[in-house]
């Protein structure tokens, strides 16, 4: 860990310790958005969901769980350069290994989605059938954007370049250029979500794969801008919290081994409506960790 420091002040998520000892989910964040392509603000997610987890109750009814009864870290904001992402996703790499090499699972928070490419990197040297399970309003399938092959349009190319099993499944994506749109549905990776109804191609794609390592990548923008506006590229046309619940119930059955929840601009939604759904879904997400 001696490539890398966290800043400790401030908030820390509801019910979450600092001492690393026996935990069994390491949550951290990622204050860096250098890579935005439309409104920044993302730096500022990690905090703002502890900011406001403290309003939610610790108690999840769906997972029938208690924060209060599961022993998880809160380690911080990593202390981020500012520029270029390759050393921020170098340093989401050492952190996820360390995360593991406590026999814990990482969860992310941030921050922009290019961070995930670090995480994915950590995970694969554990977990080399590893599988992505995307959440995402985006395909994030650019070779490049922006001049850099590491924005955040292009964190599911760089993730499959480096993830051994090629396996990505994309949930609900609707938005993309027509190659990546018609890439999805060739290599069949996209799996359609019907609006307000339970996940059954979810379900079914992921029958096959009962008990391999799988990593949860939730960009907030999946989520329609009427219930989350705090998000740099909005997309309307997404989807409710019961849409996200219905995701879950398939999850639990199911082998989590990280996750991160991604592109969270606080600033841009006064209402900060946008930031509790975030932590609500913090909360589902360490209970899924949990108990995975």
């Amino acid at each position: 860990m001696n490539k890398i420091s966290f800043n400790c002040e401030g908030s820390i998520f509801m019910a979450s310790k600092r001492s690393h000892k026996n935990c069994s989910v390491g949550l951290y964040g990622v204050p860096y958005d250098g890579t935005t392509s439309f409104r920044p603000g993302a730096r500022f997610g990690p905090s703002e969901i502890k900011n406001v987890s403290s309003g939610i109750e610790s108690y999840c009814p769906q997972l029938n769980l208690d924060l209060e009864s599961i022993n998880f870290t809160d380690f911080g904001n990593l202390e981020v350069p500012h520029g270029a992402p390759e050393p921020v996703i170098e340093q989401v790499k050492y952190v996820t290994e360390y995360i593991y090499s406590l026999e814990a699972k990482p969860l992310l928070l941030g921050g922009e989605h290019s961070t995930t490419i670090g995480a994915i990197e950590g995970a694969i040297k554990h977990f080399p059938n590893l599988i992505i399970l995307q959440l995402d309003a985006h395909a994030d399938l650019r070779e490049e954007w922006l001049g850099s092959k590491y924005n955040h349009a292009c964190t599911m190319r760089r993730c499959l370049e480096i993830l051994p099993s090629k396996t990505i499944f994309q949930l609900g994506i609707r938005s993309g250029t027509k190659e990546e749109i018609q890439e999805m549905k060739n290599k069949k990776r996209l799996i359609n979500h019907i609006f307000g109804r339970p996940t059954d191609e979810l379900r079914e794609v992921l029958k096959p794969h009962i008990g391999k390592p799988i990593y949860l990548t939730l960009d907030l923008d999946w989520f329609d801008p009427s219930v989350l506006p705090g998000t740099g590229t909005p997309e309307p046309g997404g989807f409710l919290w019961q849409d996200f619940s219905f995701v879950i119930d398939v999850l639990k059955n199911h082998n989590i081994i990280g996750a991160d929840i991604v592109e969270l601009a606080p600033q841009l939604d006064q209402s900060g409506i946008s930031s509790i759904l975030a932590a609500k879904a913090t909360r589902s997400m360490i209970m899924l960790l949990s108990i995975s």
